[in-house]
């Protein structure tokens, strides 16, 4: 009989008997039964009349709890390290065979992701199927007392967050958790770098100056209390540093940086082209400002639509220069943060932008046109519009316009109602 990892140790097996009633036979030694019934301590005891060190066979069974500790390694949350030993405690156990026909045990509920890990990290990391007994099944399937399990593995296979779902091995659980914080961390060390890169370019600094200088990276580990570049890097991009601040810090290192650096980045300027066409046309400028600069590329979100007026805010978007959204919108909040920029309208730009009102009116003849007069004696041209009547007696007309900031709109949805039939005006 093969002993658990906490020494129980029994044989078992199932008879059927008459009229395929199932028997479960368990057979113990002396020794066997003491430990079943009285738990791992009963023979945790110092020899009587030694040298007081611990016994060979107790020392066997303190191995459980050093396999324990040793797959908690790369647990440093406590809580972590406490759900994962609760895991490994009190579970009765299913084995299992590899392959070779070695025999592995695992606790019940265990999938061929658990037996992944039990045999080697890689193979856990890169495990994209199993066959059981023959046949392949999927990567969440329980394993069961007899199974023959076999890991077929994918170089370009990596955990996904789903698999803390399907294990019940601290070992498994600790493996891809320590993997998805690395691959989490990898993506922030080279979106910080993309960041920071930007933001020194503006202000004349060359990164490779950067890495080198080693009295000006001694400045920046002290001032962010960072150890490396690198976890500076990664700490820009989980946003717990702004790049600005780093530029804050090396500004004086470089003579005339503040001035270079209060200038957009050049990849979100408008070019030569852009710039002499809008003065050519008498076009003005976006109605955006970014550090007093109005020559910036600008995209405003069709899922607001900010208006003049508006509370807004920026975002920094590769090749589109600076998307700009209400502060209030929902898709400002799942943004990157530390692609967030603060910007405010020019007041001295004179623009129209779309906007957007949903008339919820009573359905009977006329109302529509006495809408369309209030739109028309504001000077008001609608561009589209769109009318339909619902069961309940009432109408949803939305008509889209241009406006020229947000003191006109609110002014447009006080007429709208005051006309007799307009049961409600909004915002789209």
């Amino acid at each position: 009989a093969l002993p658990k990892p906490n020494m129980y140790q029994s044989l078992h097996t199932t008879v059927f008997g008459p009229g395929h009633q199932r028997i479960e036979i368990q057979i113990r030694t002396a020794d066997m039964h003491a430990v079943a019934e009285s738990g791992i301590a009963a023979h945790w005891r110092y020899k009587e009349g030694g040298s007081g060190g611990i016994d060979p066979k107790d020392a066997a069974q303190f191995a459980w709890l050093r396999q324990l500790m040793e797959s908690q390694t790369e647990l440093k949350d406590p809580a972590e390290f406490l759900e994962s030993v609760k895991v490994d405690l009190f579970q009765d156990e299913v084995y299992v065979f590899t392959p070779k026909g070695d025999v592995r045990a695992f606790p019940r509920g265990a999938t061929p992701i658990d037996f992944a890990y039990a045999i080697h990290t890689d193979l856990g990391n890169h495990c994209a199927a199993a066959r059981v007994n023959g046949s392949v099944v999927p990567l969440n399937y329980r394993l069961r007392n007899g199974d023959l399990v076999e890991i077929m593995t994918n170089p370009e296979r990596r955990p996904y967050k789903d698999w803390l779902d399907w294990v019940a091995t601290s070992r498994a659980r600790s493996r891809i958790r320590n993997h998805l914080r690395q691959l989490q961390r990898d993506k922030s060390l080279k979106l910080g770098r993309e960041l920071l890169e930007k933001e020194l370019q503006n202000a004349g600094v060359s990164m490779t100056r950067l890495e080198k200088a080693t009295e000006e990276t001694d400045k920046l580990h002290e001032t962010f209390g960072v150890k490396s570049l690198e976890q500076l890097f990664v700490d820009i991009g989980y946003g717990k540093v702004k790049s600005g601040q780093v530029v804050d810090v090396l500004a004086p290192m470089e003579e005339g940086s503040d001035e270079r650096r209060s200038l957009p980045p050049p990849s979100i300027r408008e070019g030569r082209i852009e710039k002499f066409m809008r003065r050519v046309t008498g076009r003005s400028s976006h109605g955006i400002l970014l550090n007093g600069v109005d020559d910036v590329l600008v995209r405003y979100t069709k899922c607001c639509n900010p208006l003049p007026g508006d509370e807004i805010v920026g975002f920094m978007t590769r090749g589109r220069g600076i998307t700009v959204h209400r502060r209030d919108c929902a898709k400002a909040f799942e943004a990157d943060p530390a692609r967030r920029v603060d910007i405010k309208w020019d007041p001295k730009a004179k623009i129209n932008r779309p906007v957007k009102l949903t008339v919820v009116t009573a359905n009977r003849p006329g109302i529509l046109a006495t809408v369309g007069q209030t739109f028309h004696g504001l000077g008001i041209n609608i561009s589209e519009a769109t009318c339909r009547a619902s069961d309940d007696g009432r109408a949803t007309n939305t008509f889209t316009f241009l406006c020229s900031d947000l003191s006109k709109l609110k002014d447009t949805v006080r007429h709208l109602k005051k006309i007799e039939g307009v049961v409600d005006v909004e915002r789209v």
